[in-house]
């Protein structure tokens, strides 16, 4: 973006912009054209809550499989813990 003249640092690009420094003359420049479609903002977001929106499905799926293939284990348990609570302390 710079050349050094021999006393200072002078722009690689004229000050109208239509000109650029190759290193031994003065060339018509063209700025590169920005990226189409490069995404944004509102693409980081949309991606975000679909991958948030994933993780809970997985997570729901796998709950739901658990309590499926383990519930009357899960049942036992919690019935054990009621019988535990209700009985009178031993001395």
């Amino acid at each position: 973006m710079w050349f050094w003249d021999g006393a200072q640092w002078r722009s690689a690009i004229s000050p109208d912009g239509r000109w650029r420094w190759n290193g031994q003359a003065w060339e018509p420049y063209q700025a590169a054209a920005p990226r189409a479609g490069g995404g944004g903002t509102a693409t980081a977001v949309i991606i975000t809550v679909l991958a948030f929106g994933a993780i809970i499905v997985l997570v729901s799926v796998i709950v739901i499989v658990v309590l499926l293939t383990m519930g009357n284990q899960i049942g036992n348990v919690f019935s054990n813990v009621v019988a535990a609570l209700g009985a009178t302390p031993s001395p």
